[in-house]
């Protein structure tokens, strides 16, 4: 054989290796999205997306093709140099091979395909449905004697078990394009606060039951009125007794209805033939139920109970709506400066501020798993109900009560740790 014609295979042996290389990384870095958005006007997107939907079958025929393709070239290329030098020949074809493998069979290839693996997929798209229908059975067959060989050693492999889920797997990218710059804070926080719906609880959003603004139906029609119009809320508890037992809610629509139906003679309504029924939910409901629930029944108002049914507190469908956009506010919302910045860097929050909206307005991350409010964290990580003037640093943060009413912490100094002050505190 030539030195030609042996340069001729190693160079097609290598270009093989390197359309795998770059085939495998172009489709593992795909968007399964935009190829599904191009399927309609492109039978290539169409080809991608099936063998995606195969990735396992896809990853062992690049595999197996890319290795046979590596080994033969290698044991080509080593023997006709062994013919041509001897048994030194051995040592150049490891050379030789290693760096032109090294550099233009899997680098050079696979950053070419990562720079654009749309583009890159979508034009390998026919070729690869070829060589992944040649090299199925064998892959089929690999994966099965792999199965059972992990077998006796407890190891099971399930059929296309995704080790993320899809929840997951949009939330990592959503981070990874804010961090690259591709998607703002706003954005990223509207979209992670879409997919914790299904995670929260209504117990995690509601106004707690110490913060409601109720009316007693006790009262005489025309100081029930005085009181709907001095509130900043169109719709307020009615309670009889005590502020637990709810017997309806008051639309303010409703009363100015009613109150201009009797020409605005208060002494004349009956309050509770306008009140609402009222509406009780769980305090486990998850807040993607709710927010179906508040569609389909058409509502906005619910109060929450625990699993004793007394009422912890109420839910309304801003306070969903904010988990997703943040903060709404408009010219009747009562201003309640829950969190304060201050000039050397540290935070004044008052002890019934969420920690996720506390970890909205600073972007920070203190955990919320076990505390809903900063107050609950603190109690929480100290196992105890902390006096004022006493100081704890968790998380990273310095915590210092500033403020206590009986068994309530009102107010709290919150300082983020630096390197330095973290090296002091130990």
């Amino acid at each position: 054989m030539s030195l030609w014609v042996a340069a001729a295979i190693v160079l097609f042996c290598l270009f093989l290796s390197a359309f795998f290389s770059a085939g495998e990384t172009a489709f593992t870095g795909a968007s399964r999205a935009r190829m599904h958005a191009l399927e309609s006007g492109d039978a290539r997107a169409r080809i991608v997306t099936r063998l995606l939907e195969a990735r396992e079958r896809f990853i062992g025929a690049m595999l197996i093709g890319n290795n046979i393709v590596n080994i033969g070239v290698s044991s080509f290329a080593t023997s006709v140099l062994v013919a041509i030098f001897g048994a030194e020949g051995v040592i150049y074809a490891t050379v030789v091979m290693s760096v032109l493998v090294i550099i233009f069979a899997e680098v050079l290839p696979k950053t070419v395909a990562i720079t654009a693996p749309d583009k890159v997929a979508l034009a390998f798209a026919r070729p690869m449905s070829v060589i992944v229908a040649l090299f199925g059975p064998l892959t089929l067959a690999i994966e099965k004697l792999v199965r059972v060989m992990l077998r006796p050693f407890g190891v099971t492999i399930g059929e296309n078990q995704a080790i993320l889920s899809a929840t997951e797997e949009i939330r990592g990218q959503v981070d990874l394009l804010h961090k690259e710059g591709a998607v703002a804070r706003a954005e990223r926080d509207m979209l992670g606060g879409l997919l914790d719906l299904r995670d929260l609880t209504v117990e995690d959003v509601m106004v707690h039951r110490t913060k409601m603004r109720t009316i007693n139906a006790d009262l005489s029609s025309e100081e029930i009125v005085r009181e709907v119009l001095a509130s900043p809320y169109t719709r307020l508890p009615l309670w009889r007794g005590s502020q637990e037992n709810i017997v309806g809610v008051l639309h303010a629509k409703d009363l100015l209805r009613a109150l201009d139906a009797v020409g605005g003679d208060a002494n004349k309504l009956r309050i509770e033939a306008i009140a609402l029924e009222t509406w009780f939910v769980p305090d486990t409901t998850s807040l993607r139920d709710q927010l179906k629930a508040f569609l389909l029944k058409k509502t906005h108002f619910a109060l929450v109970v625990d699993e004793y049914g007394e009422v912890q507190g109420l839910v309304t469908l801003e306070d969903i709506l904010e988990e997703i956009v943040g903060d709404i506010k408009d010219e009747h919302d009562v201003a309640i400066q829950g969190v304060r910045p201050q000039a050397d860097g540290s935070v004044n929050v008052e002890g019934s501020v969420p920690i996720r909206d506390l970890n909205r307005a600073m972007d920070w991350d203190l955990p919320d798993e076990e505390a809903t409010t900063v107050a609950g964290l603190v109690i929480h990580e100290a196992r105890a109900i902390p006096d004022a003037g006493q100081v704890f640093n968790f998380h990273g943060f310095r915590f210092q009560v500033l403020r206590k009413s009986r068994n309530r912490i009102t107010l709290l100094k919150v300082t983020p740790l630096t390197a330095k002050t973290k090296k002091a505190a130990e």
